[in-house]
């Protein structure tokens, strides 16, 4: 199995208490999940961000891995 460093990251998002993340997309977005509401916030808008939303942030991270 390989592997691929997308880039390295400096932009004062780091571990947060209660959640899991960062996680960084290739769009640029930064999210955490929170395991205790079982819904992806994001911090810049202190909101939850809709499930649909997050999938496409996560098939962005598998088309960059795969070259499409």
């Amino acid at each position: 199995m390989g592997y691929r460093v997308i880039g390295r990251f400096d932009d004062g998002f780091g571990p947060r208490p209660g959640l899991e993340g960062p996680y960084r997309y290739p769009n640029g977005r930064v999210l955490y999940y929170d395991p205790r509401a079982g819904q992806y916030w994001d911090p810049l808008t202190d909101f939850f961000v809709p499930g649909e939303d997050v999938a496409d942030l996560q098939q962005s991270i598998f088309d960059l891995v795969s070259g499409h």
